[in-house]
């Protein structure tokens, strides 16, 4: 599927292609994906081993458990596809995935993206090839198909007509440095608990000053590194 001209590509480099797209290819980013609106392609890392085993691991420099992916055959699938999209590997020893670079990510071209797996990827190949380095938490997957499926859902969300309520996406957790307030619907009444009072006030301004009020407090409570970065001089 093409995209209109400037819109988000996004390549992924796997040995599991078939993980793909997903949960990519539902909801709002299939959605998106069948419009048009972005474009998704893999690329089988495998074809580019050159010996009759298709071998694209090999047994870490200076011992130890498992395997590491060559860095030759990398190469050979990262030059087939590189342009001057950014290239991002999956790695838990990344920079932690922030919604700041998300928004940047869904303002540029599009990504390439390397899925690692085994013990992790040769060195030279993320020096040579300047991989940006990601993660999206302190925790091992099995690979980094399921990361890279994270990482290109937030993107997509944020593309132009991607989101039906604009404003949903500005209020959303992380995108004003606070967690998101909490949210009610009908009935008024559950299982005893009611919906505070002020959301059924029709005071707009009221209205805004509790949702402050609230993130403000779930941050302190839940996110105090967030809480630090954010809070005023005068509250440090």
């Amino acid at each position: 599927m093409t995209t209109p001209e400037g819109g988000f590509r996004a390549t992924v480099l796997t040995l599991y292609p078939e993980m793909f797209p997903g949960p990519l290819g539902i909801s709002l980013a299939g959605k998106a994906l069948q419009d048009g609106a972005w474009s998704l392609e893999t690329v089988q890392i495998r074809d580019f081993a050159t010996d009759k085993h298709r071998m694209v691991d090999d047994t870490p420099a200076g011992g130890g458990a498992g395997m590491v992916m060559k860095p030759d055959v990398l190469a050979r699938a990262v030059d087939h596809v590189a342009d001057s999209r950014p290239k991002l590997f999956m790695s838990p020893r990344g920079k932690p995935l922030s919604q700041a670079r998300v928004r940047e990510l869904s303002s540029g071209p599009g990504a390439i993206v390397l899925c690692g797996r085994f013990e992790g990827v040769d060195e030279r190949l993320i020096e040579a090839r300047g991989f940006e380095e990601i993660s999206i938490g302190d925790y091992i997957l099995s690979g980094g198909e399921t990361a890279a499926i994270v990482v290109l859902d937030a993107i997509v969300r944020l593309l132009p007509g991607v989101m039906g309520n604009v404003l949903s996406g500005e209020t959303e957790s992380f995108e004003t440095g606070l967690l998101e307030h909490p949210h009610y619907t009908k009935p008024q009444e559950w299982e005893g608990r009611r919906i505070p009072d002020v959301l059924l006030s029709g005071n707009h301004g009221a209205i805004d000053k509790w949702r402050r009020a609230e993130a403000e407090r779930l941050t302190r409570e839940r996110r105090p590194d967030l809480w630090e970065v954010h809070k005023t001089p005068q509250e440090k």
